[in-house]
Formats: structure tokens, sequence, C-alpha cells
């Protein structure tokens, strides 16, 4: 029973996982900007081309 419950002591104690966690979130966060970004980035370029094909013929 000792060996147990020092065994969750130091579970509990440990805080690498939720670091981890965190910085899984931050990437996360990070990756939704720089899709939306790429996103926004192609529709305006999309429409640019379609101008130019349009005007072309």
């Amino acid at each position: 029973m000792r060996v147990l419950s020092r065994v969750l002591r130091s579970f509990a104690a440990n805080e690498s996982g939720a670091t981890a966690i965190e910085y899984g979130l931050i990437c996360s966060l990070i990756l939704l900007a720089i899709l939306a970004a790429v996103q926004a980035f192609a529709s305006g370029t999309t429409a640019m081309y379609d101008l130019i094909a349009s005007a072309m013929s």
C-alpha cells in the first residue's frame, strides 16, 4: 500500500505532461492561425487569377 501511495504522489507531482499539453495547445492554435491566413491568401489569389483570365479573354 505504501508503494502505491508513493507512486501516486510521484505521479501527481510530475508536471511534465501538463507542460507538453500546453505546448500542444499553443502549437495547434498557431497552426489554425496559419491555416486561416493561407486560406484567405488563396481566396484572394484565386480571385486575382480569375480577373486576369477574364480580362485576357
